[in-house]
């Protein structure tokens, strides 16, 4: 279980090389300024960003197959409610040779995470400014969301970027299981509930 800072840092290290961990300070430097004109993140979890946010966020990547993130997979990594982007732009920052797409409906979120792409030279991550419904489907490699909406309307919502092959890696908090276990059977035995490594009460919900 990762609980202090330090330990958050010497995490998300063993899935990052040099350059994705000065990205990863770059931006989380840049979180904490933005913090202060527009409310990104809870102020009291400030001085624990990396832990409660940047770990929480990099550990998605260990939930899904190396063929999903390899360079052969089908499409973009799909990121809904990308907020201050989180988990999206934590996974393109240790990803950055595969494509991300991140989306966001709020106009200063969105100037915010054009800035972070340009800042962190993520040429193959971009923002889609508007609402899910709105952006033309393409099939996803992979989808998550933090905080987006509840299951089983992430599920409806993301249909048209889903395929067989699209693997699903949601945070839902303390929640997981029981969002889980409100779908109907048949849908329910595609996912499993993994343990957060940054909160022993939270869930991911995944479908690798």
């Amino acid at each position: 279980m990762i609980r202090t800072e330090e330990e958050a840092r010497a995490y998300v290290a063993t899935l990052a090389d040099a350059d994705a961990m000065a990205r990863m300070a770059t931006f989380a430097a840049l979180v904490l300024e933005e913090n202060q004109r527009q409310n990104l993140i809870a102020k009291a979890t400030e001085p624990h960003i990396w832990q409660r946010h940047i770990a929480d966020s990099a550990q998605l990547i260990e939930n899904v197959s190396r063929e999903t993130l390899g360079p052969n997979a089908i499409g973009p990594w799909l990121d809904l409610g990308s907020g201050p982007g989180f988990p999206g732009l934590v996974i393109a920052a240790l990803c950055p040779n595969m494509p991300m797409v991140l989306v966001e409906s709020r106009a200063r979120r969105v100037e915010f995470l054009e800035r972070c792409i340009a800042a962190l030279d993520l040429r193959k991550c971009r923002v889609e400014g508007q609402r899910l419904e709105r952006v033309t489907p393409f099939a996803a490699r992979a989808i998550s969301a933090r905080a987006f909406a509840p299951l089983p309307k992430l599920l409806s919502l993301s249909a048209p970027f889903s395929t067989a092959a699209t693997a699903y890696v949601l945070p839902k908090g303390r929640s997981a299981a029981q969002e889980l276990e409100a779908l109907k059977p048949s849908i329910r035995a595609m996912f499993h509930v993994k343990h957060s490594l940054t909160d022993p009460d939270a869930g991911i919900i995944v479908k690798a």
